[in-house]
């Protein structure tokens, strides 16, 4: 009934989308804006020139990135007069080898220490060192140092006016791209939540997996939110605002729909309800791929899936189930748990519905949260030297991130001095900036990335040359590495690797007519960039087992606070779910952030490995925290009209004090003291919401299994907490 979940593929690598998302858009703009820089300036000048002001549009178009405008404007400004400063010193110390290794050992060392101010500082450091590795071969008089670093702020500037431009014009497009990949990433989410009712996949690893997925999902939910809360100004705006709700609505609905998967396979083993909710949940993320891909072509979309054939076959099964207790056979649980599925899972389809009505509608304004301030649902960047100068101590793994390329790059240059063939120092130092990178997972991954890329990159070039030898076909193979290049450095960098081998190679080709020994050195050079990168790696490591203690307390308090702002949502002291929305992002940010260190710490040697399972299981039972009340809300939202408030209340008083003084114990584990909540004003509270009554109400036994669920998962976190601190002291 269900079909084949095919495996998960990010969705811009797909031929049906990858034309429509902002990556393949991204590299239109790189390379039709460098391309077009070049060729008008070889309209007025020589080559040499073009070349010049090619690169300063070159390391511009590095931090061309979706973002809002006015955060655009500045981090582009910020690289241009960054970069111009750069190439301006390195070219005037470039004549003297001795100025010029202490220059570039202090530019990288200062250049590394930009990290500390986030992931979009990221690219600005890359912009940086490349800048520096590519004017260090120029022997320039002073005069001509201020030509040069002239004409590349002219390119830089002529870059930074084009993208902003063209930002402007399709402001509203890249909102819709943005909207589309966190929608996409929505359906690969179900994707993975539809295996739990497969009996043929583990528990336990499709929880890591979702857990993973769920890291993935914030991450783009948050660039979505970035990009459309602030800013909305009219009434195409209106309709993303819209569908970018709705999305977050359906993913807390998502949440609500963990279960007891391995109670759910006892009861209905060889019931043909796994296999219809299965086929539910791949049909479910279908639908909102449909959503996510007239998005991104401006269009609006109309649910064109059926459900009908699950939905009868998860009826045929509840009746069958009526049927056996009706006679006393043992049969209530399976019935309670597949009818809960069934509500959540009708309750989730209905609400695809509503997303797809979203992108029908035209709207006058956006009924977001009116008056409410978006601050806290958006990044916040703030550029401070007391930041940045507060990481000068050795236990900061970025100062020993800083250091470590320092080093890496002065002992690149000494083994440049040493190579028998003519010295090509800057590509040794290129191929260590590009694969050194703050984490040793990240670094062994560019390290690959980056041979792999580089020898296959070298092979085509090669090919061109010997076989493909005409300005036409070398053009046009220039012109495809340049898109190629912006492209896929956030999808495969590997890709990347490949395409800023050509485009180099191709251009050095036309700029003073390199051959074949020329790929040969720059293969060696790779090799050898390579190898320093990776002994370097080892050098001042920060191991991820370092950050645990840290990022574990930041997931128990982001956690207390969820927790209290759910139970007062939940109890009806707060009306307004802002509060709860707000701290839901905050536990979900940590988590991910838990979860990556995780991932790369998998990735690190066997012997820098501590408590990784204790770790897994520390985030899937923050995660079921979430789930089960997300679970509540819906519950108490069916049931508005008969709940018996006072006794849910005076429930949920109970259950809020057992899972926050459990969130306490945890913390205190980790040195921090909370208050516990108090039992005692909650119960005060549902006093005053109704007078006691009998609790003859269908929803009981269900909110009773759910607090008990939450319960035992709260105290699961503070066991898990306790083995990892333990694990992590004792490194």
């Amino acid at each position: 009934m269900s079909q084949s979940l095919p495996p998960l593929l990010h969705y811009a690598l797909s031929p049906r989308t990858f034309f429509h998302s902002h990556y393949f858009h991204l590299g239109l703009r790189f390379g039709a804006g460098l391309i077009g820089i070049i060729w008008a300036t070889l309209a007025f000048a020589d080559m040499t020139t073009a070349m010049s002001v090619g690169i300063g549009a070159l390391c511009t178009a590095l931090m061309d990135m979706p973002s809002p405008l006015r955060h655009k404007l500045n981090e582009m400004l910020a690289s241009v007069l960054l970069c111009s400063l750069v190439t301006l010193v390195v070219s005037l110390c470039a004549p003297y080898f001795w100025l010029l290794t202490i220059v570039l050992v202090l530019l990288s060392f200062f250049a590394s220490m930009m990290i500390v101010y986030g992931k979009k500082s990221m690219p600005l450091q890359l912009a940086t060192l490349f800048i520096m590795t590519m004017s260090m071969e120029h022997h320039l008089t002073p005069l001509q140092a201020l030509a040069h670093a002239g004409l590349f702020t002219l390119g830089g500037i002529a870059y930074l006016a084009y993208a902003m431009g063209i930002a402007w014009l399709l402001r509203h497009r890249i909102k819709q791209q943005v909207l589309a990949e966190a929608l996409f990433e929505l359906a690969a989410y179900i994707d993975t939540k539809a295996d739990f009712y497969d009996t043929r996949y583990n528990l336990t690893e499709q929880f890591n997996k979702l857990v993973r997925q769920q890291a993935a999902l914030a991450d783009k939910q948050q660039a979505s939110r970035d990009l459309i809360l602030r800013a909305h100004q009219n009434r195409k705006d209106a309709i993303v605002v819209q569908i970018h709700v709705c999305m977050l609505d359906l993913y807390e609905q998502i949440l609500s729909t963990h279960t007891d998967y391995a109670q759910l396979r006892v009861h209905l083993a060889d019931s043909p309800a796994l296999e219809a909710l299965r086929g539910l949940a791949f049909k479910c993320a279908r639908d909102i791929e449909s959503v996510a891909y007239a998005v991104t072509r401006k269009k609006a979309s109309f649910q064109a899936i059926s459900y009908e054939p699950e939905l009868a076959a998860i009826e045929a099964e509840l009746a069958e189930l009526m049927r056996r207790v009706a006679a006393g056979k043992p049969a209530q649980e399976a019935l309670a748990v597949l009818r809960a599925q069934r509500n959540k899972v009708r309750a989730i389809i209905n609400m695809v519905g509503e997303l797809h009505g979203a992108s029908q509608k035209a709207y006058d304004s956006t009924p977001y949260w009116q008056d409410a301030d978006m601050q806290p649902f958006l990044s916040q960047q703030k550029y401070e030297i007391g930041v940045l100068l507060s990481h000068f101590r050795m236990d900061s793994p970025v100062f020993r991130f800083s250091l470590r390329v320092a080093m890496a790059i002065a002992c690149g240059l000494a083994i440049g001095t040493l190579l028998p063939y003519s010295a090509h120092s800057y590509w040794i130092i290129l191929t260590i900036v590009i694969i050194l990178r703050p984490s040793f997972s990240m670094t062994v991954q560019r390290r690959s990335d980056r041979i792999v890329g580089t020898v296959i990159g070298c092979v085509i070039t090669a090919a061109i040359l010997l076989f493909f030898n005409h300005p036409a076909v070398i053009l046009t193979a220039l012109v495809l590495a340049t898109i190629a290049t912006p492209t896929f450095v956030y999808l495969r960098y590997r890709y990347t690797a490949i395409a800023v081998s050509i485009m180099i190679l191709l251009q050095m080709n036309l700029a003073a007519g390199g051959n074949l020994h020329t790929i040969t050195e720059r293969l060696v050079d790779t090799f050898i960039g390579a190898a320093v990168a990776t002994v370097f790696s080892f050098v001042l490591a920060s191991w991820e087992y370092q950050s645990l203690p840290k990022l574990i307390q930041q997931v128990l308090v982001a956690n207390g606070r969820y927790m209290e702002a759910a139970f007062e949502l939940l109890q009806g002291k707060c009306r307004n779910d802002f509060p709860y929305r707000i701290q839901r992002k905050g536990l979900m940010d940590a988590l991910a952030m838990l979860s990556a260190a995780m991932v790369r710490m998998l990735d690190e040697p066997a012997s820098k490995r501590r408590a990784v399972e204790d770790i897994n299981l520390f985030i899937v039972q923050n995660y079921l925290l979430v789930a089960h009340v997300a679970a509540l809300r819906a519950i108490l939202r069916r049931h508005v009209k008969d709940i018996p408030a006072r006794e849910v209340n005076r429930m949920l008083a109970a259950s809020h004090v057992q899972v926050g003084r459990a969130l306490a114990d945890a913390l205190a584990r980790h040195g921090v003291k909370v208050p516990v909540p108090s039992l005692e004003e909650d119960l005060a509270w549902s006093e005053t919401i109704a007078p006691a009554g009998s609790v003859d109400w269908p929803g009981w036994p269900v909110v009773q299994r759910r607090v008990r669920l939450l319960h035992a998962d709260a105290e699961k976190i503070l066991v898990h907490s306790e083995a990892i601190e333990r694990n992590v002291m004792q490194a």
